[in-house]
Formats: structure tokens, C-alpha cells, sequence
């Protein structure tokens, strides 16, 4: 099997074809294994770089040096691409418990998401229901994103920051039957971010920022919402009809992408072996494709 893994890249369909599913199942662990572990300086460097270009925005804007119609996109952009380095600490890809840098990954974990308005141990919690229990009616916390259309897909999200929404009431489903001091700690860090949010609102409102607010924070916040459940959610496990392992998320192609995507078009790799680092799952993809679609997964042509 050694050298079956060795030149795993070298073996066309047929011969993949002919090898059993503890066969595969070697060869993409063997695969895997060369990714895992290793701390990406990108991923490191991102939430902190990220974090403080968008609250630069504010003093920038309220001093006029940089026009509130410039800082909408940029914002916009921060918050959208403030979730990922939040998601690889949920899988303890900067470091698991007990390891030296353990305090760099919960710190990224909480920090990252700030600008989202998200706790991180809610985020965490949920998200791994959602590994969990994939496509899921019942059990995925994430399963309200699934639609029939790109544009019902665009819809849900518009309205997920309905406190009244569907996407609020599951994921509260979920911690309600997850481990009962975990799910408290999750929802108090929830109701106070929440608060701190509408707070700064508010006193920015009264003091005159009002529309610096909505388009620094509040709309930024809206749109990225709509991006983030559009391409990390429904994309990679639309129509969302199947469970299992090789079924329940695909590979996809986008006009944006793999970097317009933030490596979405790849998810399947990261539900496969979910602590890959971001920034690495695309190659893990190129290598391990042969093997994934000897395991009938959806790939829809991607990398063909």
C-alpha cells in the first residue's frame, strides 16, 4: 500500500476504479496528511492585518482624510473575509488543546469575527453540529440556507438579520440540546455582542455618525451575510438533498473563482478533512481529485 500511496498521482481512472473503498480511502488520507498540521503565517496574519484595516476606517472617515463612500466597499469587503480565520480556529487548525499555541488559535477565533458581530463560541459550537450532521433536516444548524435557486438563496440570506428569521431560531435549536454550560456561555457572549453592536449604533447616531455607522458597519454587515451564507453554505452542499460523506457537499465552478469563492469551490476537501488550512485546500483538491471521483463525488468539472 506504501508504494500504491506514493504514486497515487500517477494512477489514471481505471486503475483507481479498481481499488476498494479502504484502497481510496488510504490514498486520500495519505493525501491529507501532507496539509494538516502545518501553520499557514497567511492565515495567522490575516485577522489581525484584517481587524485593524477596518476600524482604521473609522478615524479615517471621521476625519475626513478618507470618504465614507470609499470606506463602504472596503468594509464590505473586511467583514466579508473576517469570518474564514474565525472557522479554521473552530477546527483547531492553528493549534488543538493543550498545544503551545492553543491561546493563538482561540484568540483568532474570537478576535476575527468581531467586525461581524459573532461569538466565536456559538460559531464553534454550531459549526461543528454542522460537520456533524450535514444536510441534516432535523440536526444541521446551517440546513435553512438551502434553496432552490441562486436568487431564493440571496433572499434567505437577505433576511437572516431578522431576529425573527429562521437562521437565528436553529442555531439556538442547536445549542438548546449541546452541552448546557457551553450553550449559556454561548448565548450571554451573543446577547452582549449584540448589545455592544446596537450601543455603538446608537451613540454613533447621536452623535452625528449616523450614516458613517450604516456604512461603515450596518450595511457592510448586511451584504456580507449575503455572501458569506450564499458561498460558504448554500454553494458547496446545494441542492442539499444527500447525506453522507462523498455526497453531502460538491465541488462547483464560479465566474470568482477559488479566490473570489474564498476556496469554496473546494469545501468538499475541507468536510473530507476538515483541518486542512484554508489557504492549502486548494491543492489538496488538485491531488486528491482523481481519487474523489473514483468516489462518484460531484466535482462538476472542476480542475478537469
Amino acid at each position: 500500500m506504501t508504494s500504491m500511496a506514493t504514486s497515487a498521482a500517477t494512477l489514471d481512472a481505471k486503475e483507481l476504479a479498481k481499488l476498494s473503498n479502504a484502497e481510496l480511502a488510504h490514498l486520500e488520507r495519505e493525501i491529507a496528511r501532507k496539509y494538516i498540521g502545518r501553520l499557514s503565517w497567511f492565515m495567522v496574519v490575516w485577522p489581525f492585518a484584517n481587524l485593524i484595516c477596518w476600524l482604521s476606517l473609522w478615524p479615517l472617515v471621521f476625519t475626513g482624510t478618507l470618504s465614507v463612500w470609499v470606506a463602504l466597499p472596503i468594509a464590505t469587503f473586511n467583514i466579508t473575509i473576517s469570518y474564514l480565520p474565525s472557522h479554521d480556529a473552530q477546527h483547531d487548525i492553528y493549534a488543538r488543546p493543550g498545544q503551545k499555541l492553543r491561546w493563538l488559535n482561540e484568540l483568532i477565533g474570537h478576535i476575527s469575527v468581531i467586525p461581524l458581530v459573532s461569538s466565536y463560541r456559538t460559531l464553534k459550537m454550531t459549526h461543528i453540529q454542522h460537520h456533524t450532521h450535514t444536510n441534516d433536516p432535523d440536526l444541521d444548524p446551517d440546513f435553512n440556507t438551502h434553496a432552490p435557486s441562486p436568487l431564493a438563496a440571496i433572499w434567505k440570506a437577505l433576511k437572516a438579520r431578522n431576529p425573527q428569521s429562521e437562521f437565528a431560531s436553529s442555531y439556538e435549536k442547536t445549542l438548546d440540546r449541546l452541552d448546557p454550560e457551553q450553550a449559556r456561555l454561548a448565548k450571554r457572549d451573543t446577547i452582549i455582542l449584540n448589545l455592544t453592536y446596537l450601543a455603538i449604533l446608537f451613540g454613533l447616531a447621536a452623535s452625528g455618525y449616523a450614516m458613517e455607522a450604516w456604512l461603515i458597519w450596518v450595511l457592510p454587515l448586511i451584504l456580507a451575510g449575503v455572501y458569506i451564507r450564499f458561498f460558504l453554505s448554500w454553494a458547496p452542499h446545494h441542492p442539499g438533498d444527500e447525506m453522507g460523506r462523498y455526497r453531502d457537499t460538491r465541488a462547483f465552478k464560479s465566474l470568482f473563482g477559488v479566490i473570489g469563492t474564498m476556496g469554496m469551490t473546494v469545501h468538499i476537501v475541507h468536510h473530507l478533512h476538515p483541518r486542512i488550512p484554508l489557504d492549502l485546500t486548494p491543492a489538496a483538491f488538485r491531488e486528491m481529485r482523481p481519487i474523489l471521483e473514483a468516489r462518484n463525488c460531484e466535482l462538476n468539472g472542476l480542475y478537469e
